[in-house]
């Protein structure tokens, strides 16, 4: 066992879905013991898919080295179990429906009052306050109100992205939060109530296209898989399959065409002198590197591009991924346990001098009983 910087901490969390989830399961990863209250029909996302050898994908990423706890909030003994382990908790995290722990009598005010040293993290679609305040809110939803499938797709048809990029924007930002409020909390001894909304956290996410258009008159065009203000960038064919090439500055461009495609006398043209140029004369420019790189194999392409420090990438499936030899190579698959049997799972991103916590996957309710023994011994 190594000392992880959150050994010690405690965490209650209201959770369902991924935005909380995901902020407890990186708590967590740094060592913090994270009680899961789950109804009698357990957090939703364990119903989502039966991909994990009859277990939910999303719940088998979320969950891991946390305890589950099911407490029948309706019932006068759950709601006084849960107000015991909140008075003993670090942390509460929640994002259960808005005004939903108000009505329990377990929202910020009234367990700030309990336990004064408490951070209390709320993750929400709107935040409090204003007309989306009750608003239901999903990731797709905040994905269209962000404007992020404005900005995301081709010309012809807005596309959503594949991941629940909203959800994981809050739960970043509330795992961060709390990071924050325990560093304020080891200098003051005072406990806060934070609080996150997906809409916000993706709008912070949405920086760029928002000063882009904000003053530039115009919103960056839907673009594909290539980047709508730098060109070139994105993919091209070669003769055997596709590269993604990135090209960042002018050294870049003039390096790409004399060492790359071969046809240094483009970097005298005009159309193509700088960024905002060759983004403006984008179909100009791919008409005349396309056919080259088509003509050539795909590892030719690569091993010029590599050759001259351009950056590029390969369009890889997820079994590609999972097979990455980068990945391989660092050694950043650990084995965990849950309730089907050992499942391969990725390492934390973050690496310090502790090794992460990477526990089981919790089967529904697995710790109630130990867990309320220890925390409510008068009930």
């Amino acid at each position: 066992m190594t000392d992880r910087p959150l050994d010690g901490i405690t965490v209650v969390s209201l959770e369902q879905a991924v935005a909380a989830p995901f902020a407890t399961r990186q708590l967590a990863d740094l060592g913090a013991r994270v009680i899961k209250v789950e109804r009698n029909t357990g957090d939703f996302a364990r119903e989502y898919d039966t991909q994990v050898h009859g277990m939910a994908s999303y719940f088998v990423w979320l969950n891991r080295s946390k305890e589950s706890v099911v407490l029948d909030l309706k019932s006068a003994h759950g709601l006084a179990a849960l107000r015991q382990l909140i008075a003993g908790a670090d942390v509460v995290v929640q994002n259960l429906a808005p005004g939903a722990v108000d009505r329990l009598g377990v929202g910020a005010k009234e367990s700030l009052r309990v336990n004064p040293a408490l951070v209390y993290s709320s993750i929400s679609g709107y935040g409090a306050g204003g007309p989306y305040q009750d608003k239901k809110a999903y990731d797709l939803l905040i994905q269209c109100e962000a404007g992020l499938l404005s900005v995301t797709g081709t010309p012809d048809f807005p596309s959503k992205v594949g991941i629940s990029i909203a959800d994981i924007a809050a739960g970043m930002y509330a795992y961060s939060g709390i990071l924050s409020a325990l560093l304020k909390r080891s200098r003051t001894g005072v406990g806060q109530h934070i609080e996150v909304s997906m809409l916000e956290a993706l709008g912070e996410w949405m920086g760029h296209p928002y000063f882009y258009a904000e003053y530039g008159g115009q919103s960056p065009a839907r673009t594909g898989a290539s980047h709508a203000t730098i060109a070139p960038y994105g993919p091209f064919d070669c003769s055997d399959g596709v590269v993604f090439i990135a090209i960042q500055n002018d050294r870049e461009w003039t390096r790409f065409c004399a060492e790359v495609v071969e046809r240094p006398e483009l970097t005298e043209d005009v159309r193509y002198a700088d960024n905002a140029r060759r983004v403006q004369n984008r179909s100009e420019l791919e008409a005349t590197i396309r056919p080259v790189l088509r003509s050539l194999l795909r590892r030719e392409v690569t091993d010029r591009l590599d050759s001259a420090s351009i950056a590029n990438a390969t369009l890889r499936t997820m079994e590609d991924f999972s097979a990455h030899p980068q990945l391989e190579a660092r050694g950043r698959w650990r084995q965990i346990d849950s309730p089907v049997g050992p499942l391969r799972s990725l390492v934390p991103p973050v690496n310090g001098d502790w090794e992460p916590r990477m526990d089981g996957v919790p089967a529904l309710g697995d710790d109630t009983i130990r867990v309320l023994a220890e925390f409510c011994k008068d009930l």
